[in-house]
């Protein structure tokens, strides 16, 4: 990613769950796979995970007979109001990318506010990504709510 002038992708959801809930669910492997880089075209094959400041994850969702891998490195852990992890998708970029999570307790439930910072080359492609990330969110608080 160039860091002097990323753009900059950014969603928010509320969600009826406790910020704890919310947050644990991103570094729980079968928790993880049910929302996280998933598809309704796709299968997800792989889900690892090594939550610590420093670990790994790796998921590797299966397209059209084609596995996509997306990688990344834990860059903070402050359980549960934010996490931040650098994203690597091999087949689309080289470049490492930059995601933030951060969770604010409301009342009932939180809200979270996820930013995707990535490189120029991405500009054109703000509201697939944007879209992808509502997604994302939406099947997190449908797992949540089973």
């Amino acid at each position: 990613m160039n860091a002097k002038s990323p753009v900059t992708v950014r969603v928010t959801h509320r969600f009826d769950a406790s910020p704890e809930r919310v947050f644990d669910a991103w570094l729980d492997p079968e928790k993880a796979r049910g929302f996280l880089f998933v598809t309704a075209s796709g299968e997800l094959v792989c889900a690892r995970i090594d939550a610590r400041v420093g670990g790994a994850f790796a998921f590797v969702g299966r397209r059209d007979g084609e596995d996509i891998e997306h990688t990344g490195e834990y860059l903070e852990i402050e359980r549960p109001r934010r996490l931040v992890f650098s994203l690597t998708v091999q087949k689309h970029a080289r470049d490492t990318d930059r995601v933030t999570v951060e969770i604010v307790p409301l009342r009932t439930g939180c809200e979270l506010t996820l930013t995707h910072e990535m490189g120029r080359e991405w500009a054109d492609h703000t509201d697939s990504m944007e879209s992808g990330w509502i997604g994302i969110l939406a099947a997190l608080a449908a797992m949540l709510n089973e």
